[in-house]
């Protein structure tokens, strides 16, 4: 399975109000509607750390360790997952990983 990309628009925010918009030329059949926007940057962190989460998962998925490996094999997964939630900062609140 592929991820697509999303194409960007170009828009202009107002920084006293906050209004956005996004010039285009009208066919005179226009109704303005409600949408979300996300910011580029956040929405290209977000897109990192879910290729990182990825591939961990299907490391997981796609390995099958020798039956007498199978400790260490998960050990080294469980090492991996915790650096990946150290360094994507994933802790909630209160959560203690035991090490």
């Amino acid at each position: 399975m592929t991820v697509q990309k999303p194409k960007f628009i170009q828009a202009w925010e107002c920084i006293g109000c906050g209004r956005i918009e996004a010039p285009q030329p009208c066919l005179g059949i226009c109704q303005d509607r409600p949408m979300e926007l996300v910011p580029r940057a956040a929405y290209e962190q977000l897109a990192e750390e879910y290729g990182r989460m990825r591939e961990l998962v299907l490391q997981l998925a796609l390995t099958s360790p020798r039956s007498d490996q199978w400790e260490a094999g998960y050990r080294a997964a469980q090492k991996r997952a915790r650096a990946l939630v150290d360094a994507l900062q994933f802790h909630p609140p209160d959560a203690k990983l035991s090490k």
